[in-house]
């Protein structure tokens, strides 16, 4: 068993709960804090400690993890008053999970430095499946030093464990998949879209063309799902708005053309305008008219 013992779990939604009953079962002594009490409480029934603070959740841990909603809010639980960063002792490791922004991520490392913190930004991909089967493709930013010492930690959530260089080259990394995303699940929408407007049969188009190049995980897991009637979530078209805007923002800031994001988050907009936020990214097909 690693040294690192005690961890603070912060964030306890669909994707958190997942993951911190996984650090349970790997024998780490966890605590946890949640706005929303009952979503960490089958976390307590399996013996988590609940704190009534994310500072009382930072304190005395060798690990700090958090999983929350916004880049403000990773910004609030890491860097407020009495957040994770005034109250973890030294030494400790402090992990965001959250898909937040590189340049909060590289703010957070600086503040942790300065207080003899670890500070790592570790977003994830794969969705609640991979939360819920401890699969998931975790994108690492930070020392070296800290990804190594933390592999026992991440080994208990995902199986593809990424070290991609320093402060927030994790965010960075975790933005470049939601753009190949954003390209993607767009051009699968408007294939169909062509499709239903030539007259074509859509569920004969996607037969010939999902097994073949144009097959992705994008059409065969996403937009299956859309043209099948079910957009219940694996992720919410506001979050993947979210995290398309923080693309958006900080490729300005890089310096980088990226028209195919900006399209994309424009449309994803639109259906959070249309009240189709909380449905699932299959949900673009409605934007194309497919549905």
């Amino acid at each position: 068993m690693t040294a690192l013992k005690k961890i603070g779990f912060v964030g306890t939604g669909i994707m958190g709960s997942a993951m911190a009953g996984h650090l349970i079962d790997a024998g780490f002594e966890l605590s946890v804090y949640n706005r929303t009490k009952s979503k960490a409480q089958s976390l307590i029934d399996r013996g988590a400690r609940w704190c009534d603070t994310v500072g009382e959740c930072a304190a005395g841990q060798d690990v700090v993890i958090s999983i929350v909603g916004y880049p403000k809010d990773v910004e609030q639980i890491y860097l407020g008053a009495g957040g994770i960063v005034d109250c973890a002792k030294s030494g400790a490791y402090i992990v965001d999970m959250t898909t937040s922004s590189p340049i909060l991520a590289e703010k957070i490392f600086a503040a942790a430095q300065a207080k003899n913190l670890h500070a790592v930004d570790a977003p994830v991909t794969g969705g609640d499946v991979g939360a819920k089967n401890a699969t998931l493709t975790i994108l690492v930013g930070g020392e070296k030093n800290s990804f190594d010492a933390l592999q026992p930690v991440f080994a208990a959530m995902g199986k593809n464990i990424v070290y991609e260089g320093s402060a927030g080259a994790g965010q960075k990394t975790k933005a470049c998949n939601q753009i190949a995303i954003a390209g993607t699940l767009a051009g699968v929408c408007e294939a169909f879209a062509y499709a239903k407007a030539s007259g074509l049969d859509v569920e004969k188009v996607y037969s010939a063309i999902s097994t073949g190049a144009a097959g992705s995980f994008q059409m065969t897991g996403v937009a299956r799902k859309g043209l099948d009637g079910d957009f219940n979530p694996g992720f919410m078209i506001r979050h993947f708005g979210k995290d398309l805007a923080i693309g958006s923002e900080t490729g300005t800031a890089y310096g980088a053309s990226l028209p195919i994001l900006s399209m994309v988050l424009h449309e994803v907009k639109k259906l959070e305008q249309s009240g189709d936020g909380n449905l699932g990214t299959q949900a673009l097909l409605k934007y194309y008219g497919v549905i």
